[in-house]
């Protein structure tokens, strides 16, 4: 590995830094956004149980905001149950915008690593064909600088795309889970307004016309 580094040259650094940067933000969010962990699947019908039992207390609504990102959403609108029901869905959106915008953490930067990645394979391509026109001289051309020179253009260029693509292929992978999340959020909190302060109207079933 050292001595295809060495081949490579020193454009192959800033590579090796984007590579790291990539692996070390792929395991963080592959860890951060597990689904038991932003949206567990029984917190809705916990909040609905102890709401129709005994209501809520600021207790319980702190330790529901700190349960989970879901959590959070859902008791931005329990702080604000006796409000009105655009006021609950207003502070339930304020909550969840907050909280699409702290999933979505890290994901510009793998984003941009993708897209920077076979940019910087590119610059050291160009710096390998500048080794390789230096390798010409009018007393001949000098084999070690010539195959130098294209292990450089070669192996940066391989370098940019083997990070780009793993990159990409999980920056898509992450943003298309926070969507589903998002989406997963807005109807639990869409049900617990519902819960609330009664079924929404003008959204009864219409009988088929004969």
């Amino acid at each position: 590995m050292f001595a295809i580094i060495q081949a490579a040259g020193w454009p192959i650094y800033p590579l090796l830094l984007t590579s790291i940067i990539a692996v070390a933000l792929i395991i963080e969010r592959s860890v951060s956004l597990r689904e038991s962990k932003i949206v567990p699947p029984t917190l809705l019908d916990q909040v609905i149980t102890v709401h129709a039992r005994q209501g809520v207390t600021i207790e319980v609504v702190d330790k529901l905001g700190q349960d989970s990102p879901l959590g959070e959403v859902l008791a931005a609108g329990l702080r604000n149950e006796k409000s009105p029901r655009h006021v609950m869905k207003e502070a339930i959106e304020e909550a969840g915008r907050a909280v699409a915008h702290n999933l979505e953490r890290f994901l510009t930067t793998l984003g941009t690593i993708a897209t920077a990645a076979p940019l910087l394979g590119l610059f050291g391509t160009v710096i390998g064909m500048i080794e390789i026109f230096g390798s010409q001289s009018p007393s001949g051309t000098n084999p070690q600088q010539l195959a130098h020179g294209i292990s450089i253009a070669l192996y940066n260029t391989a370098f940019g795309i083997a990070i780009s693509i793993p990159s990409l292929i999980f920056y898509r992978h992450f943003k298309n889970k926070v969507d589903g999340f998002v989406v997963q959020m807005e109807q639990a909190a869409s049900k617990l307004i519902d819960i609330v302060h009664g079924e929404r109207e003008g959204y009864q079933m219409r009988s088929p016309q004969s």
